[in-house]
């Protein structure tokens, strides 16, 4: 059975070692090149020693066949052929040097971690590197040499080649015509300038790393350390004085925090917070002392000083990159003010219109004084959602991926968690231009009867005549329907009528009735006597007859006291009277045992 899976691990195989080979090939090739290129050039070099001598050779002939006309010209066309043939290799070395400029890497030569010069030429066989590495071991041979003079490193030359030597010993040092060539330089001008480099490195290390100069370093390092101790001793002073002005004036300056009438923050929350604040600030402060310090203590030593920048890097670089980017910010943050002044002015005027429709100064026909509040918050949410959508694109981090990502799982959040929340602030706007009821008015939702107390966008809150406070959602106020005991008390010449039914017997003359059930509703108080209360007949049962008495009233807030006045009144009057209540009803006569 064919195994594609296998096929595909093949050809993946084949193409990652075809990939690899390929990139060998061509490091290959390129090393390949540069060898070839130092190569000839090295032979090239020979070819320019073998025309010296020749060249050399030639001159004396010259100057022994004078008067030899015929030989005379031989000689001089062979010096003319030698020095053509030297300017051609001069072209032809120098185009070849640019090219290997372009791919050769320079391996420095090092004394204690400074770098003297780069070595780019190789020697025979001797590679770059390896010439580096070697001519870097005799250097710092000398440098470890207690009886080092410098008077006895001197330049000696070696059939075309120039050797800085030691005590006409050790060669350090060897440069060739293609070492001077590489600078433009002749060969004793570049062993001119090893030397002096090589013997101002030595000298200058040797006095760095004297027992003088290391006792100095080390009187330096204890000074710091010293100055560093008084520093942070003189912080502790001045943060623990702090800290004691902090506690003995808490109840002069610390107030706390509060909100109407609820203490959010307490005076000893805020010395707490500040007490906590002035240790942080001054941990943070001995910490930068103490790390600013360091870069000062590794710049005394030559081991450590390259580690000075690096330090010092730490701390710059954050800074230079928060000034950049706060300075690359500036624009956007002019163009933030300008949105923002541009929205506060423009909801100030908006604001100042609708507080005076509130006050009715300004009016408009069908726009009721109470819609001015509510339209006014919903017209500064508006603004606000669009000014943000205005800004959005100009804050800092605004067109990043992962800032775009956490602003969308937040909206999804917000709308997954607040849908009933949603529901009552729509429910709350709906109500507000249904007007249904206002504040301190008497209404009946559902089950409950109190007064309304505030109107929220996501609740009603409403006060029974017990005194309890009852929080009732807005989408159950819209859900359900609702009573308004005080709309007709306000702007109505007639008020609410309060009402009662009272069953009476037959034997009672209806007119009667009418006239006591009228006198007991002008006894009760809070009842307006114009209009005047009327009576109704409401049915006609099998032992009495229902009478419903109707008075107005402007106290929809008082109906409790209102009602309980009229059952004493309605009592009392036809006690006076000699007229029985049959409410809720009699089978019986009570005085049917009478003759």
């Amino acid at each position: 059975m064919f195994n594609f899976k296998l096929l595909l691990v093949f050809l993946s195989f084949t193409l990652i070692s075809g990939y690899c080979m390929a990139q060998h090939s061509k490091t290959t090739a390129a090393s390949d090149s540069t060898n070839l290129n130092e190569a000839l050039l090295i032979k090239d070099e020979q070819q320019r020693r073998i025309d010296s001598l020749v060249k050399v050779q030639l001159n004396k002939e010259l100057t022994t066949a004078a008067g030899n006309e015929k030989r005379t010209k031989e000689l001089e066309a062979k010096l003319r052929q030698i020095a053509v043939n030297d300017s051609i290799r001069l072209i032809t070395q120098t185009q070849k040097l640019k090219a290997l400029k372009k791919t050769t890497t320079g391996y420095p030569v090092i004394l204690n971690q400074d770098t003297l010069f780069f070595i780019y030429t190789r020697t025979g066989s001797f590679h770059a590197k390896d010439r580096a590495k070697a001519i870097s071991l005799k250097i710092e041979k000398l440098y470890d040499d207690p009886f080092f003079k410098s008077d006895s490193l001197l330049i000696a030359e070696n059939e075309g080649s120039f050797d800085l030597i030691y005590k006409n010993t050790d060669v350090i040092v060897s440069v060739g015509n293609l070492d001077g060539l590489w600078f433009g330089k002749s060969s004793a001008e570049l062993a001119d300038d090893y030397l002096k480099i090589i013997r101002k490195s030595i000298i200058k290390e040797r006095e760095s790393h004297s027992l003088f100069n290391l006792l100095k370093r080390l009187g330096l390092v204890i000074l710091i350390i010293a100055i560093l101790a008084i520093v942070i001793s003189v912080l502790n002073k001045v943060f623990k004085r702090i800290s004691g002005f902090i506690s003995s004036n808490k109840e002069k300056y610390l107030n706390g925090l509060n909100l109407k009438n609820i203490k959010i923050i307490t005076a000893d929350h805020l010395e707490a917070a500040l007490q906590r604040l002035n240790t942080i600030v001054k941990i943070l402060i001995i910490i930068l002392i103490v790390y600013l310090s360091l870069p000062l203590l590794f710049s005394i030593f030559p081991e450590t000083e390259a580690w000075t920048g690096t330090l010092i890097g730490w701390i710059l670089s954050p800074l230079r990159s928060a000034a950049k980017a706060i300075l690359d910010y500036l624009p956007d943050l002019f163009k933030v003010i300008v949105i923002y002044l541009i929205f506060k002015y423009l909801l100030k005027a908006v604001k100042y219109l609708f507080y005076e429709m509130k006050r009715g100064n300004i009016q408009f026909s069908g726009f009721h004084a109470d819609w001015a509040i509510p339209t006014f918050n919903i017209l500064r949410f508006i603004l606000y959602a669009f000014m943000l959508v205005l800004v959005f694109p100009f804050l800092p981090g605004s067109s990043s991926p992962a800032f775009q990502g956490v602003s969308v799982f937040l909206g999804i959040l917000i709308s997954l968690g607040s849908s009933s929340a949603i529901t009552n602030i729509v429910a709350g706007l709906v109500i507000t231009y249904m007007r249904p009821f206002r504040i301190g008015d008497r209404v009946k939702i559902g089950e409950v009867v109190g007064d309304v107390m505030e109107k929220s966008m996501l609740v009603t809150r409403i006060k029974t005549i017990k005194n309890e406070d009852i929080t009732v959602p807005n989408s159950m106020v819209l859900s359900s329907s609702t009573i308004n005991y005080s709309s007709h008390t306000k702007n109505e010449k007639q008020g609410l009528i309060v009402h009662y039914t009272v069953t009476i017997g037959y034997d009672v003359p209806w007119q009667q009735v009418y006239e006591l059930l009228i006198e007991s509703a002008l006894k009760t108080v809070h009842v307006l006597e114009d209009p005047k209360p009327f009576v109704l007949q409401t049915s006609l049962d099998n032992f009495y007859i229902s009478y419903q008495i109707n008075a107005y009233t402007k106290e929809a807030n008082k109906q409790a006291l209102i009602y309980s006045s009229l059952f004493e009144n309605i009592q009392e009057v036809f006690k006076q009277a000699n007229v029985e209540i049959m409410s809720p009803s009699y089978h019986v006569v009570r005085d049917g045992g009478k003759e």
